[in-house]
């Protein structure tokens, strides 16, 4: 039998990791019973005073700490994947802020429970370690799985992030994205009728106002001609406004997307492309004709209409391809480009503002984008099929 067929050793490193957190378990247990112990009853005493609230949430926070104590050794000796929770959601501004998330916090008293029966645990599987080094050896790794598995049961049912919570937390952090989203979005907005149309039509206002004045002048030719170039001038600014709320229009919600669904939005946005090679398009939803729910279907546009403007500007390539097609129940988009690669998803760049835009909806945004290209972006979105009408 070579050296890599012969099965693990018993007494090999896991093991004596196992005896380590055993061993470790009493010191840990001793100083975490006395803190919780110490700070929630001297808290609970002096509740009625200003001091003692605070101290009561001080305690709690400090139990939480030995729980991430608790998490930490028991990834490093028991190979738990136990992962780290959030931060407490603190909602209020000051120290009452504070105090009240720490009271109100489901991990700070679950980890007090944890303090509070670590202690008779460490002292059992102390005593217990102790007695097998010295006189049962042979028994020794069999009893310490068992006592690393109902370590590892203390620790997830009592320390673990819980799933509620956390997913409430997501769905928090999720609003706040859209929330910013939809305020950056309405800035934008602003900010192109102030400086686009809005002032072209001021401009035009001011035109026909001369051409007016002109005209109820003397008629002379030269009067005529110069309000003729005016209203020429305010014609040309009529159209550059239509124009730019057509655009404006389209940035908001395209037309061809409410009409003509995803293939058609994004086959046009293909041919604003300015990439040399053109972009390739291929949207495969089903034979059924279904279309995602309009939310979906208008961050999917709005996400691949992003991609392309990155293409254009700042990836070098000489061609692209975007692939959209059906998945089960998610909807799966892929924008692919020969350039020189690079992306990152750098906090305040484009692309994590388009990965927080995805994740609202909970979805997947994955860049892969090694130096010197190609670039590809995957993009998963839940598949909601869009109510008919009658």
């Amino acid at each position: 039998m070579t050296e890599e067929a012969k099965p693990p050793s018993l007494y090999g490193a896991p093991m004596w990791r196992r005896v380590r957190h055993q061993l470790l378990n009493l010191p840990v247990g001793i100083a975490g019973f006395v803190f919780a112990v110490v700070m929630l009853s001297v808290g609970v005493a002096l509740a009625v005073t200003v001091v003692g609230l605070p101290l009561l949430a001080a305690g709690l926070v400090g139990c939480r700490w030995f729980g991430r104590l608790a998490r930490g050794r028991a990834r490093a000796d028991l190979g738990s994947g136990i992962p780290e929770p959030g931060p407490m959601a603190v909602r209020g501004s000051g120290v009452a802020g504070w105090v009240i998330a720490a009271l109100t916090d489901s991990l700070n008293w679950r980890s007090v429970i944890y303090c509070v029966l670590l202690l008779p645990w460490g002292v059992l599987g102390f005593a217990l370690t102790l007695v097998l080094l010295v006189v049962g050896w042979p028994l020794l790794p069999w009893a310490m799985r068992a006592l690393a598995l109902v370590d590892r049961v203390l620790v997830e049912s009592l320390v673990s992030p819980n799933a509620l919570a956390e997913r409430v937390r997501e769905l928090e952090d999720d609003r706040g994205a859209v929330v910013d989203t939809a305020a950056a979005d309405l800035r934008r907005i602003e900010r192109d009728l102030h400086d686009g149309a809005q002032a072209r039509l001021v401009a035009l206002a001011m035109d026909l106002g001369l051409a007016k004045e002109r005209l109820t002048e003397e008629v002379t030719p030269e009067s005529m001609a110069s309000a003729a170039k005016m209203v020429g001038a305010a014609h040309g600014e009529v159209k550059l406004a239509l124009q730019e709320l057509r655009d404006l229009a389209r940035g908001i919600h395209p037309a061809v997307l409410t009409d003509r669904g995803l293939d058609a939005a994004l086959s046009a946005v293909a041919a604003r492309c300015t990439v040399p090679g053109g972009v390739k398009v291929h949207v495969e939803l089903g034979a059924d004709g279904a279309r995602p729910d309009s939310a979906v279907e208008g961050i999917a546009y709005f996400t691949v209409s992003e991609l392309l403007t990155n293409v254009s500007k700042h990836s070098g390539a000489r061609s692209a391809t975007v692939d959209v097609w059906r998945h089960d129940d998610r909807l799966m988009l892929l924008v692919q480009d020969d350039g020189a690669g690079g992306a990152t998803t750098r906090p305040g760049g484009g692309l994590a503002g388009l990965a927080e835009r995805v994740g609202a909806v909970d979805g997947v945004f994955l860049v892969e984008s090694p130096a010197g290209g190609p670039t590809s972006v995957t993009v998963e979105l839940p598949w909601r099929t869009r109510a008919t009408r009658a």
